[in-house]
């Protein structure tokens, strides 16, 4: 198996399925006359559910220039008062704006939500010249482009600091940029942290191989098998790492309960703010900037983190095997921070907010937004329930 690298009836119901029972019935001919229901008039539904009126609203899509080249953003929120989150996707090369319909809408009543394609991926990838961003991706020059989108977002919308929301890879670029501007980011939030990068590959490839052992599964014990020791000392490879990840997709180790992510993915054919040739190029750019970072990125670790000047909160899937969920809670337990908790979500693995989309809503409303409006920590601090979220803070 081989995988490439998302009223009861009332009245008034009854009433209407008689007058359908006595209609007669459309013509063959009428009926194929009828225009067929296209995927843009399934973009224009998504689009008009997500049209933000309200006053003191925001819905802007954006081109800025971010480290030299131009960077796309959208900007979406119900009440520009509300605190700033801007969401630091992961991949590398995987970003989130396509796919946030699905899961941002709730978000948008409480917080002013940024997604921003990083360099080199989805739309960010068609507005620039390849030569242009080539040999440009390092964790460095990346942690750099989000500290320019953190201030280049206070100035548009006039607030002092921001919430930063890392995913999987954006945890790297996330962590360091609010441990480097405290000034900026009133919280740091993630979901998959990555903590040590092969540790974590280690961690999650013994976890696929016991799944497929308990599942008897003679394939994948063979590919897994055939890559020990895993990582390895040595670089870790596009190859390597897909030929991993496959199995343990399968396993649920990135969606739970799932052996695939294609619901997210097909949901990018619905984005109201892709075209069809972003859409098609998704792939090129996101394989680029993987290719580019993995060497850097396969010897991250955080180990030697141990205090941050920002409140830290994790979002953690309980059947995460990408990021295992275990090696951050270790991280965060050790962790020094004006406030942190951990947060566990029981029916996720990778994707948590996406996975469990109204159990990451009230944790992020009720336990994390009072650090980014109140005063002061110990004003926030009362503020939050005292069981809170997808799970008691640990």
């Amino acid at each position: 198996m081989k995988r490439s690298p998302f009223r009861t009836l009332s009245a008034a119901v009854l009433a209407m399925l008689a007058a359908a029972c006595a209609t007669p019935v459309t013509p063959e001919s009428e009926a194929d006359a009828a225009p067929a229901f296209t995927q843009q008039d399934a973009k224009d539904i998504v689009a008009a559910l997500g049209e933000i009126n309200t006053p003191n609203g925001f819905n802007d899509a954006i081109t800025a220039r971010i480290g030299g080249i131009d960077q796309a953003l959208t900007i979406r929120g119900k009440d520009r008062a509300n605190p700033v989150l801007i969401v630091v996707h992961g991949g590398p090369g995987t970003p989130e704006m396509a796919m946030s319909w699905t899961y941002q809408r709730g978000w948008e009543d409480y917080f002013t939500v940024v997604q921003w394609d990083q360099r080199g991926t989805g739309k960010t990838f068609r507005l620039n010249d390849a030569a242009d961003v080539e040999g440009t991706f390092t964790i460095g020059r990346m942690r750099a482009d989000l500290i320019e989108v953190i201030d280049f977002v206070r100035a548009r919308l006039g607030q002092e600091k921001v919430i930063l929301l890392g995913h999987s890879w954006g945890t790297v670029i996330g962590l360091q940029a609010a441990l480097e501007r405290p000034d900026a980011v009133s919280v740091y939030i993630a979901s998959g942290q990555m903590v040590n990068m092969r540790r974590n590959e280690q961690v999650g490839y013994e976890g696929t191989l016991a799944a497929a052992k308990a599942d008897g599964n003679a394939e994948a014990i063979a590919d897994l098998e055939a890559m020990a020791p895993y990582p390895g000392p040595g670089p870790l490879t596009i190859e390597r790492i897909g030929a991993q990840r496959n199995w343990l997709i399968h396993y649920g180790g990135t969606a739970a309960f799932r052996s695939n992510m294609d619901p997210w993915f097909r949901a990018i054919k619905l984005a109201p703010e892709y075209s069809e040739d972003d859409r098609k190029s998704y792939d090129t750019g996101g394989l680029a900037a993987l290719a580019a970072l993995l060497p850097e990125l396969t010897d991250v670790d955080f180990d030697a983190v141990n205090e941050s000047p920002v409140p830290v909160f994790m979002l953690l899937g309980r059947d995460d095997l990408n990021t295992p969920s275990p090696i951050a809670a270790d991280w965060m337990d050790k962790l020094s921070a004006p406030a942190k908790a951990t947060y566990w979500f029981e029916h996720s693995a990778h994707l948590s907010y996406m996975e469990e989309p109204g159990a990451t809503l009230i944790t992020l409303v009720n336990c994390i937004r009072p650090y980014a409006v109140e005063p002061g920590i110990e004003a926030a601090r009362a503020k939050v329930p005292a069981s809170c979220g997808a799970g008691a803070p640990d």
